[in-house]
Formats: C-alpha cells, structure tokens, sequence
C-alpha cells in the first residue's frame, strides 16, 4: 500500500513537471507578432501590401511607423494602440483607423498591445508605400 502511494505521488510530480516544461516550450515557440501576407502588388510605382497582422496573447509591438498610407482594420481581440502625442486607442473587432508617414519622417510612430492574456489580436493592414519601402520602420 506505502509502495503504491509513493508511486502514485512520483507519477503525479513528474507529469506536473513534464506539463510545466512543455507548456514553456511552447510558449517559448510562439512569436509575439507574426504578419500574413494576403496581398503584394504593383500599384503604378508604389507598393501596396494587404497583410494580417496578429499579436499574441499579452504581447505588444515595439515603437514603429509605417512609410506610407496604412489603412488597419481591427478583426479579433482586444488591445490598445498608443501614437506618440494622443491618447490610446482601445482595439476590438470593428475599429478602423488611418496613419499616414512619409519614408523621410518618423510620423505616428505607435505601438499596439494585446490586452488579453489568452485571445490573439488580429488586425487587417492595407498598407501602400513608395516602391521599396519596408513594412514598418522601427523607431528606438
């Protein structure tokens, strides 16, 4: 019967343990912001791309800004978008907004912030920049 317990207990703290290890490893696997290309294309000379952006449970963008004209689309989740200069924007499915920065000038530089900590935010982005302009621009 003590043999059984201790066995019983040891099986117990090594499936917890095996759990703890794997749950970090796949946390560890999941990107905080990954993009999905949906669209790239040819705009007579300028570049437009339509993509999916998702940031993951409790993850946030750094500092950025886009060089061009962005039009975003928020699809899934919740979160805030905070633009240097302005109050933050709360983000869930429905809200749409403009930003628009040159390839010269850091202008709306912003960041975005999953505010759940178990659902993924989803934003559709129609972003159209000068031809061989980067998706985004990081800004320190």
């Amino acid at each position: 019967m003590k043999r059984t317990v201790v066995m019983l207990t040891l099986a117990v703290a090594v499936g917890i343990a095996l759990g703890m290890v794997g749950s970090q490893v796949l946390n560890a696997q999941q990107e905080p912001v990954t993009r999905t290309v949906l669209l790239k294309t040819d705009m007579e000379g300028k570049d437009a791309n339509m993509y999916i952006a998702t940031i993951a449970p409790g993850a946030a963008t750094p500092k950025h800004y886009h060089p061009g004209h962005e039009f975003v689309y928020v699809l899934e989740g919740s979160g805030i978008l905070e633009e240097e200069g302005k109050p933050p924007l709360t983000l869930k499915p429905g809200v749409f907004f403009y930003l628009r920065s040159s390839s010269e000038k850091a202008e709306y530089v912003h960041a975005a912030k999953n505010t759940s900590t178990t659902d993924p935010l989803k934003i559709l982005v129609v972003l159209i920049t000068e031809k061989g302009q980067p998706l985004a621009v990081p800004v320190k």
